[in-house]
């Protein structure tokens, strides 16, 4: 979830074509569980297919399996229980402060189980990504596969957005559609959505930090 949504009359935010909006490209990646897309995207740096480097993995689960990932992958891998905190606030700050202090310019969510506040959002402002299971707008939340079979439609797929105060309502990066087939269970829509998740993560990552982009309104607007 990204920053609040431009005000009226406020000057929209712009990226300059030829040099990220950022000052470098160092990303943390916020995870709650296994970490596949966490993997996708470091294959993707480790192949060339994304010029950026991952800093930190962070989870709120100390039991993630996608901590594994990250230290086998030789990166640091730290676990914020927000138990042990005060309050939401007070995690987030934490969060925030630990990211800036490895030198993080763009945060990546994927598949973290928590919403991001103010505190996080004002730290990182138009610098958190969110993938989701659905061709956003539709299916927000929680279980998206099954309420898209629920809701008998044909096609769903990925979405990556900016992430704002609004729970999967930030400006659109990427999309990929994936059709939805008759005898698909939720356990087999998933897997295939899944496989486009990995595609575009990395791919959503490398235009934003490419720059040559815009906010207007609640769109993420390609001007390069």
């Amino acid at each position: 979830m990204t920053t609040p949504t431009e005000k009226r009359g406020r000057t929209p935010f712009r990226a300059k074509r030829g040099t990220a909006p950022f000052s470098g490209r160092r990303l943390g990646v916020l995870i709650s569980g296994r970490g596949s897309n966490l993997q996708s995207i470091i294959d993707a740096t480790r192949q060339g297919r994304l010029d950026a480097s991952v800093g930190i993995v962070i989870s709120n689960r100390p039991e993630a399996g996608g901590l594994a990932r990250a230290r086998d992958a030789k990166i640091e891998a730290r676990s914020m229980n927000p138990r042990e905190f005060a309050d939401r606030d007070a995690c987030d700050r934490a969060i925030a402060d630990l990211l800036r202090d490895r030198g993080v310019d763009l945060v990546c969510l994927a598949g973290y189980m928590r919403l991001v506040g103010a505190s996080l959002l004002d730290a990182f402002r138009h610098r958190i990504l969110n993938i989701h299971p659905s061709l956003l707008p539709a299916f927000p939340g929680l279980d998206a596969q099954r309420q898209a079979l629920e809701h008998g439609v044909s096609i769903t797929g990925a979405t990556v957005h900016l992430v704002t105060a609004e729970l999967d309502n930030g400006p659109i990066v990427v999309q990929a559609p994936v059709p939805v087939l008759a005898d698909d269970t939720v356990d087999t829509l998933a897997a295939r959505i899944l496989v486009e998740e990995h595609r575009i993560y990395p791919e959503a990552i490398q235009i934003v930090l490419a720059g040559g982009w815009t906010i207007a309104g609640r769109r993420f607007v390609r001007t390069a």
